[in-house]
């Protein structure tokens, strides 16, 4: 027992007394006493911002409204003018360009050729009227057993850029391709009736033929009219109802054969 009381006070020995305790204690107390002085003299605290992100304290110091009644800001109120301004749209039609009353004023000037064109309106690139006259000649013609719309499409790319061409040679201010697309396409209406005519009965024959050459002389005035008008080319719309003529016969020709 003698021999291991020796081996454990041998073993804890330490340099470590009391009196290092009490005096670690001691000055412990008195940088305590010497803060609570410190603090008791000057009688505040440290700001409850001193360890606070710099983003709370832009958003505590921007805020200046109280509660249930919050301030707008510049992005808020940017933004609630931008969600009012959906009511303020136009309508989704108006935006793709279809307009059903100059759709409606460019049929009835096709259909009555005495009738002045407006320049203002047929001057637009509005492609609605003639994809659907375009669909119906296809349609028509495959009622009567003739599957064209290859033909029909590519007869009138061709058209339009030949007479894109000719156009800008013979006008000052030019024309655009969609225009010219534009203007043929709506005269194309004659020829639906020429082709509806033919599903009914043969037109190789002679009353075919003149029915073939009245549509014609019928869709290449109104083109004339319409390109004069908008071009302001007065006096050469035999001109230019000349090549009209030659495309529209192709047409004819494709309706009676």
């Amino acid at each position: 027992m003698t021999n291991f009381e020796q081996f454990h006070v041998n073993f804890y020995q330490s340099n470590y007394t009391i009196d290092d305790q009490e005096e670690g204690y001691n000055s412990y107390g008195s940088n305590e006493n010497l803060c609570g002085s410190r603090k008791s003299q000057t009688g505040e605290q440290p700001p409850a911002t001193a360890f606070a992100p710099s983003e709370m304290l832009l958003s505590s110091q921007s805020y200046t409204g109280q509660i249930l009644q919050p301030t707008y800001s510049p992005d808020i109120q940017s933004y609630l003018s931008y969600t009012d301004g959906f009511e303020e749209e136009p309508p989704l039609l108006e935006e793709l360009g279809i307009n059903f009353e100059h759709i409606w004023q460019k049929t009835l000037t096709v259909l009555n050729p005495m009738k002045p064109a407006d320049g203002s309106i047929m001057n637009e690139t509005d492609l609605t009227g003639p994809m659907v006259f375009c669909l119906a000649l296809g349609a028509t013609l495959l009622l009567a057993g003739k599957v064209h719309f290859g033909y029909v499409y590519g007869m009138s790319a061709i058209g339009c850029l030949a007479m894109h061409a000719l156009l800008n040679l013979m006008s000052v201010p030019g024309v655009s391709h969609g225009c010219v697309a534009s203007v043929l396409g709506y005269c194309l209406l004659p020829m639906v009736i020429l082709s509806s005519s033919a599903v009914i009965f043969s037109l190789q024959g002679t009353l075919g033929t003149l029915l073939a050459l009245f549509i014609i002389g019928w869709c290449s005035l109104s083109a004339s009219k319409i390109f004069t008008s908008a071009l302001a080319m007065e006096g050469q719309q035999l001109l230019i109802a000349y090549p009209c003529a030659l495309l529209y016969g192709l047409f004819a020709l494709l309706t009676v054969f």
